[in-house]
């Protein structure tokens, strides 16, 4: 099976979408990639790229193709140019590009913005061949959740394309059990299937090896959030938590990664003197493991808004699968799953009090019970979200989805 995966972000940007690349290479699928110059979380362009013309690479035997594309910066104003620009130019280059190729599917990692998969959808009018949309967002309520958008026609005006996306595919794959009712809503009859993140198979892999070395690590209560620091997020809450904690000197918070957010929590730490906060910044993803797993605990936060109850954090499977008890400060179905798992404990959504509670909960607790809680959340992870039993999975939508497209050809 040949395969073409449409993906505004993908290596050296760390999401999901790499791990499965990869893995269906492993597995004898021919994959190739169309996707952007890599410039997140950061809005700065990856030193060795040009924002002009098309750039040919190949990693772990996928072929990639990169397409022009605007940075996204750190403004509203950029970040939707940096949408644009995508689709823009697929629209103009990808059918140029693969006029010479054939797949049997083409595969969209959906995140923001979901307007990526219009050139998608477009190349697999043009070669006749079904288009499967992983969707990992729910639009237009990312827009308003995240504030940048608060014009009610323009909501309308993308909420009535998200329809016609969602109804010009082939099968939509869901990342949460949650999305399912507002997916179908906007669907039509297009199939809705349950397919969910996880990560690769290192996270499980009890390492030896040390993480880089960063302060806060290897001393004390090391609680850990690793990962896109930005409005989404809610990071203001992980500010109060350590404020509150300040003179529990044992307890350090280590917020890895970067993001929009990134420099307002330096700044604000800086003007509280908080001492127990560390951001050293955005690490290689072969290094995750190493840090998840020399973790006290590991944080995620989302913000108190109705999008995020239904969307479960990619870094939910990828805490489960290092094995260490979680603390989730949000609500629906991301605290649900770390509560059913008995992975960990949940809070509500930007609740600094309540989350200060739980890491003390944790921080007092006895050593063999955060052990039991890390055992239940990793074995919870290989029943539900095994990354090899998952793009076995994958493969079988992708292989029925081709073919049912000859069939109705």
């Amino acid at each position: 099976m040949r395969v073409l995966i449409v993906s505004q972000y993908f290596w050296p940007e760390g999401f999901r979408i790499n791990d499965v690349a990869k893995t269906l290479i492993e597995k004898g699928i021919e994959v190739d990639v169309l996707t952007g110059k890599p410039n997140y979380p950061s809005g700065r362009l990856v030193e060795g790229y040009r924002i002009w013309g098309v750039q040919r690479q190949s990693w772990n035997g996928v072929n990639i193709y990169r397409i022009p594309l605007l940075v996204r910066g750190n403004s509203g104003f950029r970040l939707t140019l940096n949408y644009f620009s995508f689709v823009i130019s697929g629209l103009l280059t990808a059918p140029w590009l693969f006029r010479k190729k054939k797949y049997d599917a083409i595969f969209v990692y959906g995140t923001s913005p979901i307007l990526q998969a219009i050139p998608a959808l477009f190349l697999g009018w043009l070669k006749k061949r079904p288009t499967v949309l992983w969707v990992q967002d729910l639009w237009p309520e990312s827009l308003t959740a995240t504030g940048y958008v608060r014009n009610n026609a323009i909501i309308a005006a993308v909420r009535s394309v998200v329809s016609w996306i969602y109804r010009k595919s082939s099968v939509l794959l869901v990342q949460s059990r949650a999305f399912d009712e507002p997916v179908r809503a906007l669907a039509g009859t297009t199939p809705i299937v349950y397919y969910p993140n996880s990560v690769d198979d290192t996270f499980a892999v009890p390492t030896s090896e040390a993480a880089p070395a960063v302060e806060g690590i290897g001393r004390g209560f090391t609680v850990m959030f690793a990962g896109n620091i930005g409005k989404a997020q809610g990071v203001d809450v992980i500010l109060a938590a350590a404020a509150m904690l300040r003179d529990h000197a044992d307890i350090h918070f280590v917020v890895l990664g970067d993001g929009s957010s990134r420099s307002d929590m330096l700044q604000a730490a800086k003007e509280q003197g908080l001492v127990n906060l560390h951001l050293p910044g955005r690490f290689p993803v072969e290094t995750m493991p190493a840090f998840m797993q020399n973790a006290s605990a590991l944080l995620v936060t989302l913000t108190d808004q109705p999008i995020f109850a239904v969307t479960v954090p990619n870094k939910v499977q990828a805490y489960m699968a290092a094995g260490r008890p979680i603390i989730a400060c949000l609500n629906g179905e991301g605290a649900r799953i770390v509560t059913e798992a008995k992975a960990g404990l949940a809070v509500p959504a930007e609740n600094a009090t309540a989350l200060a509670q739980a890491i003390l909960q944790l921080y007092e607790m006895p050593e063999s019970e955060r052990e039991k809680m890390g055992g239940n959340g990793r074995r919870f992870y290989q029943e539900h979200f095994n990354h090899d039993v998952l793009v076995d999975q994958l493969i079988e939508h992708l292989a029925k989805a081709a073919h049912k497209g000859k069939e109705i050809q």
